[in-house]
């Protein structure tokens, strides 16, 4: 039963590293590169959310506020930066996503300090299933991430933008001939990009502490899941994160706490040596 705990743990975990992994994977499957801000743009979320938590003591309050400011720091970060550089190398556009990730993590620390902050949730009785424990409020932040990933998978599959997103993602040449024009679809992707990497700040940061280093700790389980999922893949993604998640959990009684991260390192390597395109990706040819 110490081990079916773990894995109810790590469900958890795994939608918050899920939810990053999608981030990076639309945004490498449309924009063509790493987005190595992912993990800043979540600690921008978790503040946006304390704040929002701290006025209303509402979650779905704190979800949107999550949602808002992140969408909008994504919208800009695009506007400013990454707009400018279209057309670089990808390389290029990594180390820019890299400087808008310190940039973040300066602006928030200057703003908020480095010291940890809480957010005010208060104490409820545990669910007891068995031997298993479940809190309800895990419970109320998996159906946060429910909801968002519904309504993400529903806008790609559903929606006109979402065809042409997928459309751009997958021969971009192509759909730039059948007449989609691509601003609308990079507009579009970076506003939901910043909505999907902001709930994935709020939960972190509900489910442990807010400091301006919050999601950069994150970037590297995201990556690994990313790749582990198939670069491009939204559903590899969310599935590898889930199993990374895990995981991470069930190493914690032979590695510690400390060094469950490097078990998406050790993900990532063998991924990268064993299985290069991940579980769902596609072998493509040179573009």
């Amino acid at each position: 039963m110490f081990y079916a705990q773990l894995v109810v743990n790590g469900l958890l975990q795994g939608l918050i590293v899920g939810l990053a992994a999608l981030a990076i994977t639309l945004v490498f499957g449309i924009g063509r590169f790493a987005n190595a801000a992912t993990g800043d743009a979540m600690t921008f979320g978790a503040y946006a959310a304390l704040l929002g938590h701290g006025l209303t003591g509402s979650l779905a309050a704190a979800g949107l506020a999550a949602m808002a400011a992140t969408a909008a720091l994504s919208l800009g970060s695009y506007a400013l930066v990454f707009r400018r550089l279209a057309g670089r190398s990808a390389v290029a556009l990594l180390v820019a996503s890299i400087g808008v990730g310190f940039a973040i993590r300066a602006g928030l620390g200057l703003g908020f300090g480095h010291g940890q902050q809480l957010f005010s949730v208060p104490l409820v009785r545990p669910i007891r299933l068995g031997e298993v424990i479940v809190n309800p409020f895990d419970l109320q932040l998996a159906a946060v991430a429910a909801v968002m990933l519904a309504a993400v998978f529903g806008l790609l599959h559903l929606t006109p933008i979402g065809r042409r997103m997928r459309a751009v993602a997958d021969n971009r040449d192509l759909a730039l001939v059948s007449g989609i024009r691509p601003e609308r679809v990079m507009v579009a992707l970076w506003l939901l990009v910043g909505a999907v990497t902001g709930i994935a700040g709020m939960m972190l940061g509900m489910k442990t502490v807010v400091s301006p280093d919050l999601g950069w700790e994150m970037l590297l389980p995201a990556f690994a899941a990313t790749i582990l999922g198939g670069i491009g893949s939204p559903l590899g993604a969310l599935l590898a994160g889930l199993l990374l998640g895990v995981a991470q959990e069930l190493s914690t009684p032979f590695v510690g706490f400390t060094y469950k991260l490097a078990i998406s390192f050790v993900v990532l390597l063998a991924v990268l040596l064993v299985r290069p395109r991940g579980l769902f990706g596609r072998i493509e040819g040179v573009r």
